[in-house]
Formats: C-alpha cells, sequence, structure tokens
C-alpha cells in the first residue's frame, strides 16, 4: 500500500470515529422518542369520594391535587392553623393558585374537619415544614 492510499484509509478511519458520538447520540435520542410516544396518560386513581364525606371535600380535593395526590393531604393530621400555614407555604413556594377567602375558608373547614390532628407518635415521619 503507498503513501496516498496510507492517507485514504486514515481519513476514511478518523472520519468514522468522529461519527460515532453523532451517530451514537442520534440512536439515543430517537430510543427516546420513540419511548415517550409509547407513554399513556393514566388518569389519577383518586376521586373525592374516596375521602370522608363533608362539606368542601370537592373544593379541597380538587384545589390540592392540582399539584399533588390527595392521599398526601390524607396522610396528615394537622390543627387549623397547620393546614393555613401548608396552604399558605404551596401559595409562597410552589406556586399555588391563591384561593380567595370564601373557597380558603370551605378548604380549611373540610380539612381541619376530615383529617384533625392525631395523637403523637414515639416515632415515624414528621413534616419538618410546620410548626408544630
Amino acid at each position: 500500500m503507498d503513501i496516498a492510499n496510507k492517507g485514504k484509509a486514515a481519513a476514511q478511519k478518523s472520519r468514522r470515529l468522529s461519527l460515532a458520538p453523532i451517530v451514537g447520540t442520534a440512536l439515543w435520542v430517537s430510543v427516546a422518542v420513540a419511548f415517550a410516544q409509547t407513554q399513556q396518560f393514566t388518569p389519577r386513581d383518586e376521586a373525592p369520594e374516596n375521602f370522608p364525606a363533608g362539606a368542601g371535600r370537592d373544593e379541597a380535593f380538587f384545589s390540592c391535587t392540582a399539584c399533588h395526590n390527595f392521599k398526601l393531604i390524607a396522610a396528615q393530621g394537622l390543627s387549623r392553623r397547620q393546614w393555613d400555614e401548608s396552604i399558605a407555604l404551596m401559595v409562597q413556594k410552589h406556586g399555588m393558585p391563591v384561593l380567595d377567602d370564601k373557597d380558603k375558608k370551605i378548604v380549611l373547614d373540610y380539612l381541619e374537619t376530615a383529617f384533625p390532628p392525631r395523637a403523637p407518635s414515639s416515632g415515624g415521619w414528621q413534616n419538618p415544614f410546620l410548626k408544630q
């Protein structure tokens, strides 16, 4: 093999090596797009009817589930003041829309009645963001 052919072979090998990351990235992106397109939206497996009946249940449910599931709410046991502080935290830190006074009262009335404070436990998870 003469010098010209060796130069051509080296250039071709160099081009193949430089294309490898591009081809790999393109393959990865196409697989990711295909995977994303096959994902089906599944509705929440919760409904207001799954939680204690009471005035304001629907309002509380739909106010809270815009951002997270309602089971998170149902797992809490808070005083009215703590529920109010929790809503204020959601508004200030997490972009929850501000509830007008009437809606806030309805939601707080429901949460206070349906999920009141529980007796303190000797262990387990405690919400670090709520003042006791």
